[in-house]
């Protein structure tokens, strides 16, 4: 089983990239320069998981609109690599690698950098739009419209920047127990929730069951973020994803340094179960514990296969 799950996974790993790449413009035209530069930090790879939650979320609920879902897909991935770079830039925390390879400022410079990352934010919403021009259904063209609501939000001051705005005023300082839950909740989950919140409703759900995928997702966004408090402690960097021990290197607040590593890894199997019954209470009568999207949630907190 758990073989033919790390293959699925793989699989539609790879094709989650394809429509991300395939969305890119082409690198040609007197501004090639910033056309490389967006390909070269989305292309860097990374485990694709705001698309796939998105598409699985999107295939959980039944969607048939695949055309509108890739556009989505690509502009989530878009709008989360343009904070990456914005996040590696000297001024915040100074990174010169990413996913193994040299950051977009140490490549293209600062100055290309920062453009880069408004570049990917404004295509983002570009590509997302486009999928109105797929279908002149009202009732399709309503999905779409809410779906770029939520994606307009979640990254915004209200999601991912109030998360970070937090975060880098309290560099160094140390950080009270309750604004740690405030940076988890904005930083990490608001675009776990668009991306959830993103692929149900394109799919037609309506606004109580949306409301229902925005607390699921809500409680794996906490998990992720515990379970990579975590794993810088114990885990390797093939888990993690970067290197292990940063935080504790950068005097990092992490939910370890206030509860431990066992009251942790209680909070992430909380926070894990409490997602998936939510999402398995709104498919009542339905054997859905096998389902992938409950497989990759499992995986994407765990990182073990």
């Amino acid at each position: 089983m758990k073989s033919d799950f790390s293959a699925e996974m793989k699989e539609r790993t790879r094709a989650a990239d394809a429509v991300v790449l395939k969305a890119l413009p082409e690198e040609s035209g007197l501004q090639k320069t910033i056309f490389s530069a967006m390909r070269y930090s989305v292309a860097a790879g990374g485990k694709r998981l705001r698309p796939l939650l998105m598409a699985e979320t999107f295939r959980f609920f039944g969607g048939q609109d695949q055309a509108s879902l890739e556009l989505f897909m690509a502009a989530i991935e878009m709008m989360h690599t343009y904070s990456l770079i914005h996040d590696d830039l000297p001024a915040l925390d100074n990174d010169d690698y990413r996913r193994g390879r040299l950051t977009s400022h140490k490549v293209y410079g600062e100055a290309m950098a920062i453009l880069a990352g408004d570049a990917l934010q404004s295509y983002a919403y570009e590509t997302a739009c486009r999928a109105f021009d797929l279908t002149e259904d009202p009732e399709a063209r309503y999905r779409i419209m809410r779906a770029l609501q939520i994606l307009i939000r979640k990254p915004g001051v209200y999601g991912m920047i109030g998360g970070q705005v937090v975060d880098v005023e309290l560099t160094g300082k140390p950080v009270p127990k309750e604004t740690l839950n405030f940076i988890f909740e904005l930083k990490t989950g608001a675009m776990i929730e668009a991306a959830m919140m993103i692929g149900a409703c394109l799919a037609g759900a309506g606004e109580d069951v949306l409301a229902q995928v925005e607390k699921a997702a809500h409680d794996i966004g906490m998990a992720f973020q515990i379970q990579d408090d975590i794993l810088d402690v114990t885990g390797t960097e093939a888990q993690l994803g970067k290197p292990v021990g940063s935080d504790e290197k950068n005097a990092k607040t992490t939910w370890v340094t206030f509860y431990g590593l066992e009251r942790s890894a209680e909070d992430v199997r909380a926070y894990t179960g409490r997602a998936l019954d939510i999402l398995a209470g709104l498919k009542a009568g339905e054997d859905v514990q096998e389902d992938f999207l409950f497989a990759y949630i499992r995986w994407l907190i765990s990182r073990e296969i």
